[in-house]
């Protein structure tokens, strides 16, 4: 209960300085919905195609291919502030008091997620008007393994914040990281359409039957093996994810 107590209080403090400035939360969700206005609508006329006849509608492929990128890029970066706490003393602050390391990240986390669902929900309400239909059970399950992501990137973006400690050293890893991640999980267009070698390739990245299962979700076959996968391999990248910030976070903070 006090390590659940002091996490509370972190996410607190660190809800209202989101709040106060909002401007990097609105930058995030400008990207996905400059996908969603000016790509999005190139996607219809090749839906069968790009979906192997599994939909007619564009947005059931496209729209959970953004929340994803949401998902994993809204969180990549959040370790930039926590550089800058660090330069600012409140780390050092931190570490003075009988708070629980466990609970200094995980309330920092929580934050990331909460603002990480809220960006996704606006997502999909603005797709809507423009053609998405898909099941309120997909939608769900969808929101959830963007909370599951976001927690995962955010605790390892963290964990490397807090042992680079510099943001020259921090953007190139992040980017080198980000990029291969970005082409090779068909987040814009199913792997599937790409040649042979390259979906083999492609195999090797979870985040691709992430994307693979949150795409059957929309289509409403919320028990088929790709959603099933999906789940399995996001639940197994949060338990990384949050295994290593945790250990991190303790050891820099110690």
């Amino acid at each position: 209960m006090t390590v659940l107590r002091e996490t509370w209080i972190v996410f607190n403090r660190a809800m209202r300085l989101s709040l106060r400035n909002p401007m990097w939360s609105i930058l995030m969700l400008s990207q996905p919905l400059m996908y969603l206005f000016l790509f999005g609508p190139l996607l219809k006329p090749i839906t069968a195609q790009i979906s192997e006849g599994a939909t007619t509608n564009a947005y059931q492929v496209f729209i959970p291919g953004l929340i994803v990128q949401l998902g994993m890029f809204g969180a990549m970066f959040v370790g930039f502030g926590l550089i800058a706490e660090y330069r600012a003393g409140v780390i050092e602050a931190d570490r003075v008091t009988p708070a629980s390391r466990m609970a200094l990240m995980a309330g920092r986390v929580l934050r990331d997620v909460v603002v990480l669902v809220a960006q996704s929900a606006l997502l999909l309400v603005a797709a809507i008007p423009l053609g998405l239909r898909a099941p309120w059970k997909g939608v769900l399950l969808s929101l959830v393994i963007v909370a599951l992501l976001g927690a995962t990137f955010a605790s390892l973006s963290y964990s490397v914040a807090l042992i680079t400690k510099s943001e020259d050293a921090l953007a190139p890893l992040l980017n080198g990281i980000a990029m291969p991640l970005l082409l090779l999980s068909g987040i814009l267009l199913p792997m599937q359409i790409g040649p042979t070698w390259l979906q083999r390739l492609s195999d090797i990245s979870p985040l691709k039957h992430v994307v693979n299962g949150v795409r059957a979700m929309f289509r409403g076959e919320v028990a088929s093996s790709p959603a099933l996968w999906g789940l399995f391999w996001v639940v197994l990248l949060t338990v990384v994810g949050l295994t290593v910030g945790a250990r991190t976070f303790k050891k820099e903070s110690a």
